[in-house]
């Protein structure tokens, strides 16, 4: 049997056993997105197509599943989605802005070399696809910070419904730093991880430290990581004030407050 098809059979059976039904949706919402991120990458190959407006309209399918079909549709789950959508607009201009700078585009000289036989005249804004990149790399992180940030806020206004706006929304940027150390770790480890060839490549063609941090494919996984912590620290304050908005405002125990 494949090795792959033992993996997922071990996958599914601990998600399963451990989540119940919300693990058998998480099961197949990693292949709902996976086939959302194939469909975006076919269709970008057009030289036609906007990859920044389909990677915006990726980002936004990603999570309506990961927090809809998981956790289904409720006040939850809406202004973490809300909060997603804003934090990965915002973060997407600030994207198109570094990477324009930085010139990270295109492929390394690392990556050119087993690629010497094909055509590089693709037709596809590099630029855009940088930029796609960065921010396909960030939804997973954004997402699960939002939803962790907005559901113990839901907790805390339903066991104190009188709260003040201003106590949840601290209470929310409170939540939001226990959880902010451990979320820039994981996506610096995880990106990091990923490239642990490429740094023993370096030691073995006798890279200099100046030459690592400023070989193409180093910086754009560096900037990668950024802009992915950028956009988990960003995703608190605005979770924060839109749940707390949400909540208070649109409470009953605030409308009968204030009558």
């Amino acid at each position: 049997m494949n090795a792959l098809v033992i993996l997922t059979i071990i996958l599914f059976s601990l998600m399963t056993l451990i989540g119940g039904k919300k693990g058998v949706r998480s099961f197949i919402a990693l292949f709902i997105n996976f086939l959302v991120l194939l469909i975006t990458v076919l269709i970008m190959t057009d030289s036609n197509a906007s990859p920044v407006v389909l990677t915006v309209i990726a980002c936004a399918l990603i999570s309506a599943v990961t927090l809809f079909f998981i956790n289904e549709s409720n006040a939850k789950t809406k202004t973490a989605f809300v909060s997603t959508i804003i934090t990965t607009v915002l973060l997407l201009l600030f994207i198109q802005f570094v990477t324009d700078r930085v010139m990270v585009q295109g492929f390394g000289d690392e990556e050119v070399e087993g690629l010497t036989i094909y055509s590089f005249y693709l037709g596809i804004d590099f630029l855009q696809v940088a930029t796609s990149v960065v921010i396909m790399s960030t939804i997973g992180a954004v997402t699960d910070e939002a939803i962790s940030i907005s559901s113990p806020m839901f907790e805390i206004h339903r066991h104190h419904p009188t709260i003040s706006m201003k106590a949840l929304f601290q209470a929310g940027m409170r939540i939001g730093k226990d959880l902010l150390g451990t979320s820039a770790n994981t996506l610096f480890f995880a990106f990091f991880g990923g490239y642990l060839a490429l740094l023993v490549r370096y030691k073995d063609l006798s890279y200099t430290f100046g030459q690592i941090i400023n070989s193409k494919v180093f910086s754009a996984q560096m900037i990668t990581i950024f802009c992915a912590g950028i956009g988990v620290a960003l995703i608190i304050p605005v979770t924060a004030a839109i749940t707390s908005y949400v909540l208070v405002k649109k409470s009953p125990a605030h409308k009968s407050s204030k009558s």
